[in-house]
């Protein structure tokens, strides 16, 4: 039994951020969290379509489709900058969660946000859409700061008063 199905049987949940160059076996993750040029890269396809509108961007549904074909994550969450974030699931429907961010200084650790933050409402018993909810609050307090910064408690919860 590898680790990874391991700790699946046990409930241990394995998040990972894809680098495609690190050539890592992501088969069988609890969350993989790539960007939208990393998540191409992973499907093998080229990302010669962009829409205002993510979930009418066919070649991105054929992609999120791909890995979830290909690489079994329990959530696929997929980040794209501007447009926000694509939370998919096998067997349902993709869920777009628009950007939060209300001015953006500096992308620095956000990819770390959105996976540290994701990863933590999971543990606190979140549901998926919450989650990616959550962490999109997270990751649009981040990119407002200069250099790499954290979120903190008062700023997710202002943010999501905001909102």
């Amino acid at each position: 039994m590898t680790s990874k199905s391991f700790c699946r049987a046990h409930g241990v949940w394995l998040s990972l951020d894809p680098k495609p160059v690190h050539h890592l076996n992501l088969a069988g993750l609890s969350l993989i969290t790539p960007n939208r040029k990393e998540a191409f890269e992973l499907a093998s396809l080229r990302d010669d379509t962009r829409t205002a509108d993510p979930l009418q961007d066919r070649n991105l549904m054929l992609v999120a489709d791909r890995l979830l074909k290909d690489l079994q994550p329990v959530l696929l969450l997929i980040t794209l900058g501007e447009l926000g974030m694509l939370l998919c699931r096998s067997g349902q429907q993709p869920f777009h969660i628009p950007t939060q961010a209300q001015a953006v200084f500096d992308v620095s650790g956000a990819g770390d946000t959105v996976i540290a933050s994701f990863t933590l409402a999971i543990a606190a018993g979140a549901s998926p859409i919450e989650a990616a909810i959550f962490s999109n609050h997270a990751a649009g307090i981040v990119v407002g700061k200069v250099g790499t910064a954290t979120a903190a408690p008062e700023e997710l919860l202002a943010s999501f008063k905001r909102s």
